[in-house]
């Protein structure tokens, strides 16, 4: 144990390890009680617990195991306290019969407990990805499924999940509780889906393990930029569905997608954990193994001869980049084009900055400046701190400093990373300076 720490290092210690473990945590409990709200109630319990507990003991050597332990005992009281099932298992007694019930075994009229801890360690396949297809039912909405799945699977905060959305927090809040609410009442079956049903479910789970990935290369909220533990489950999570789906294109599109972001990780972040923007990155720290796993990915999709879909697209921008030994070297024209096809399929505000952004590039800032402008009355894009962010740099490659400072220090005020916040201040003040251009 780790002793004599303070209160405020442990809360820290504690919030890092409920984002790592939580979605196992509830995975593995879901498959006992086959209810997605009462397995984060559990979890949350143990939570609680170590909220409790570890200020004063210290934390655990193996804090994962220290909550699913704690989640097991609440387990146990839950199943103990299920008047219900109680009732159930009385009647089924009087009878006669020989069932199983969750972890409960009735024989002859004797009701018995069987070891809860061994069904929760039992041979369980995949659980996390059970819970990406429960979450992903098609008893729910498109957003509530997204923002439960985000929820469960990737441990973030309403907050954080609102601002992926660029919705008001209380919506996904709600989303979230009538997800969860609806699941239990229909009594999905915590499986994955196989042949027609698994094709029909699988682009909601694309954009969960997406949106997922993406929280972790470029956290909304905190004190570090990078998540890597998220990009690591979302890209585990991705490579098993390019398994069990071998001849969806968008699946390998995906993966092919994020093992090139992926390969990016050390060389976004500078010693003390600032980021360094794509332009100004080392790509001699690129990782040439996930480059390559990426590129062959994109291949794999393209042998299968379908029309490109929005992650194959996607995934073709990053090889752009992947492929260009130098910035320079970046072929910004066909970016600029894939840009433009990727608009006809998902239209997005969001798409037109990022089209915009490659135009820039390839074009000039003016002519970029040109296609970001309109964006600005764009509702959904309010509180989008990119925005600013875009405009104050092609404001400062035409020499509109004051402009340009305006418009990082607004996209400061609207940036919830720390460390995000810090560069785009950085930014305004450079703007700020005479010989900084």
């Amino acid at each position: 144990m780790i002793a004599s720490v303070p209160a405020d290092d442990t809360h820290r210690a504690i919030d890092a390890v409920w984002k790592i473990e939580s979605p196992r945590l509830i995975a593995g409990l879901t498959r006992i009680v086959r209810d997605v709200g009462l397995a984060e109630d559990l979890a949350q319990d143990a939570l609680v617990a170590a909220l409790e507990q570890w200020p004063e003991s210290g934390v655990p050597d193996n804090p994962g195991a220290w909550l699913m332990a704690a989640a097991k005992h609440r387990a146990i009281d839950h199943f103990r306290r299920n008047t219900r099932l109680e009732r159930k298992h009385e009647e089924l007694g009087r009878e006669g019969v020989v069932q199983k019930i969750g972890v409960r075994e009735v024989r002859a009229g004797e009701v018995q407990m069987t070891d809860i801890e061994a069904a929760l360690d039992d041979d369980v396949g995949d659980d996390l990805l059970r819970l990406v297809f429960i979450s992903s039912h098609p008893v729910l909405s498109s957003e509530a499924r997204v923002a439960l799945t985000l929820r469960l699977l990737g441990g973030l905060t309403t907050e954080e999940i609102a601002r992926a959305f660029l919705v008001p927090e209380a919506t996904v809040a709600q989303r979230i509780v009538r997800a969860k609410r609806t699941l239990s009442q229909a009594h999905i079956p915590f499986e994955v889906p196989r042949g027609a049903e698994l094709c029909a479910r699988m682009s909601s789970v694309l954009a969960v393990i997406y949106l997922v990935f993406n929280e972790g290369y470029a956290a909304t909220a905190g004190d570090d930029w990078l998540r890597l533990a998220l990009c690591e489950e979302a890209l585990r999570l991705g490579r098993v569905l390019a398994e069990l789906a071998p001849r969806e294109p968008e699946v390998h599109g995906l993966v092919a997608l994020m093992e090139i972001q992926a390969s990016r990780s050390r060389a976004r972040v500078g010693p003390a954990g600032e980021p360094i923007l794509l332009l100004d990155q080392n790509r001699a720290h690129w990782d040439q193994l996930l480059i390559r796993r990426g590129l062959a990915a994109l291949q794999r999709a393209a042998k299968l001869g379908a029309a490109r879909g929005p992650y194959v697209l996607q995934a073709e921008i990053a090889a752009c980049h992947a492929r260009a030994r130098a910035p320079e070297e970046t072929d910004w024209a066909r970016i600029v084009e894939i840009y433009g096809e990727l608009a006809g399929i998902v239209p997005s505000p969001v798409v037109e900055l990022n089209r915009a952004v490659a135009v820039a590039m390839a074009f000039g800032p003016a002519a970029g400046l040109k296609l970001v402008d309109p964006l600005t009355s764009e509702p959904s894009l309010e509180s989008y701190h990119l925005l600013p962010s875009v405009r104050g740099d092609l404001l400062r490659k035409l020499g509109r400093l004051e402009e340009a400072r305006v418009e990082f220090e607004r996209a400061a005020a609207l940036a919830r990373n720390a460390r995000e916040h810090q560069l785009l201040l950085e930014r305004a003040r450079a703007c700020a300076l005479p010989a900084s251009s």
